[in-house]
Formats: structure tokens, sequence, C-alpha cells
């Protein structure tokens, strides 16, 4: 009969656990979107020909990402590969580490010639960079979505970008405009940001992404006007509004005959607007 001892034992139990959490690693890092995991906040739904659920922290970054690609006036297509590239990278967070000296949204490296380590963790910076550096890409507009990521980013897991591809054409879809009423963030009783302060980074950050005019806050200063050319631009603000209601403090957000409430958190029908501007308001300062 074979006795095993207390320290065989235990060293067999470690083995059993290493291995176990390698395979709990590798399956996440190549099938995780399929598995639906937890995520530590789920507060904004994104319907757009497909669902996409994402936080609040990662919805402000998407639809960063995409406002800069359209004022870059990249194809849509492009949009789709940037949102894949940082679904992968980063799962669209700005973090302030990765492999080596990688970094943000895009895990764009210093010593590789993307930035300073404060420009790169800038998303319209580094949404910048990674547009200026597929462009460059001869013929990427034909490529799979995770081809063309590829030639940008040179990553050791090539194939890894197309998994993202359907998630990134709901984004995609929803942020430019071609979906009404998409996107559908809760805020939390506690923003971020109020009064004054709110509006007036809200209006930055609207004029910044989109490249608009500078734009004003209404006269008591929590609310703010948006002019849209036409409902597809209408839908592009409002829905980066409501992607930035947690970050800038946002409690309505209005276009056309729909609006989106912070309490309740959708879109709302109400007495038709003309469809040729957004207005949204702020939470007072307290």
């Amino acid at each position: 009969m074979r006795v095993r001892t207390r320290a065989a034992i235990v060293a067999s139990g470690v083995a059993v656990c290493v291995l176990a959490l390698l395979a709990v690693w590798f399956v996440t890092k190549q099938f995780g979107h399929h598995l639906r995991l937890p995520l530590a906040s789920r507060t904004c739904t994104v319907q757009a020909d497909g669902e996409v659920v994402l936080g609040a922290d990662q919805m402000a970054n998407a639809a960063t990402i995409a406002a800069i690609g359209a004022q870059r006036r990249m194809p849509e297509r492009a949009v789709v590969v940037a949102l894949a590239t940082a679904y992968q990278e980063s799962h669209l967070r700005n973090i302030a580490h990765g492999d080596r000296d990688s970094l943000g949204l895009f895990q764009q490296r210093p010593s590789q010639g993307w930035g300073t380590p404060e420009e790169i963790q800038d998303p319209r910076y580094a949404a910048n960079k990674f547009y200026a550096a597929l462009k460059k890409v001869k013929g990427w507009e034909r490529m799979r979505v995770t081809e063309a990521a590829q030639r940008v980013q040179r990553s050791a897991y090539p194939e890894a970008y197309q998994k993202w591809a359907d998630e990134s054409q709901v984004l995609t879809r929803a942020l430019l405009g071609d979906a009404t009423g998409a996107v559908a963030c809760t805020v939390g009783s506690t923003p971020t940001m109020r009064g004054p302060a709110a509006a007036s980074a809200l209006l930055e950050g609207l004029t910044l992404d989109w490249g608009l005019p500078r734009l004003t806050a209404g006269t008591d200063l929590t609310g703010l006007t948006v002019p849209a050319g036409d409902e597809r631009a209408g839908w592009r603000y409002a829905h980066w509004l409501v992607s930035h209601a947690d970050d800038h403090g946002v409690k309505r957000v209005r276009f056309a005959n729909l609006e989106w409430t912070a309490e309740q958190g959708t879109w709302d029908r109400v007495k038709g607007d003309p469809a040729t501007q957004v207005l949204a308001e702020v939470f007072a300062a307290t």
C-alpha cells in the first residue's frame, strides 16, 4: 500500500490549483467574450443590430474613440478596427500598465515612439495616434478587422482582435448615429461632477472629441444646446453625451421626440422637437 506524505499531498494540491488557474486564464483570454463573465459595473447598454453591455468608463472611452475617428473623417470601418483593438488590448479601459511599457487604451509603448506616458494615457491622443498609423497601412480597408489591427499593433496574438469585431460593429453603428436611442446608461446618485464645472467640462470634451466650434452653456450654467445638422449628427452627439453621463454629471439628454434621464436610465418618448439640436442638462451644484 502506497502512503503519501503530507508534503506530497500539499504539493499535489498546489499543482492542481496552478493548473486550474492557468486553464481559467487561457479560456478567458481566448473566449472571454462568449463566457459573459460579470463586469465590475454594467451600467451602459448599447442596442444597434445587436447588444453590447459596458461599464461607464468603458462606454466613455468607446465614445471618444468613435468621435475621434469621425473627426478625422475616417471610414466607419476604421472605427470598428479601432474599437476592436482597444477591446482586446485594454477592454476599453485606460490602464496605466501592461506588457513591458505598454499603456492606455491601445497599450501603446513610449519606447516604440508612440508618445510620452502622459500623452498615451490621454484617450484622444491615443485614438489619434492609432488612426494615423492605420491610415498608413496600405489596403487596410479590404483586410479583416484582425489583420488591419495587427498591422498597427504587431501583437503576439494576431488573431485576437477578430473576436471583438461584432461588438465593435454594434458600438460603431450607435456612436456614429446610425441607430436611434441606442445608448442607455444608468448613472449613480452621486455624479462625479455637478453644476457649472460639469457643464464646462462636458462642453470642452464634446468640442475636442468631435472638433466642433466652441459651444457655450445655457444661461443657468447647467444646460447646453448642441446644433445638429441632420438626424445622424444629432444622434452622434446625443449618444456621446449619454456615454459621458457618469463622468460629467449629465442628468438629461433630449433629441427629436426621445429623452434620456439619469433617473430612469432609458430613452422615453416625449413631445416632439425639431431634430435640429440636442439638449442636455447636468446635475445642479449642491
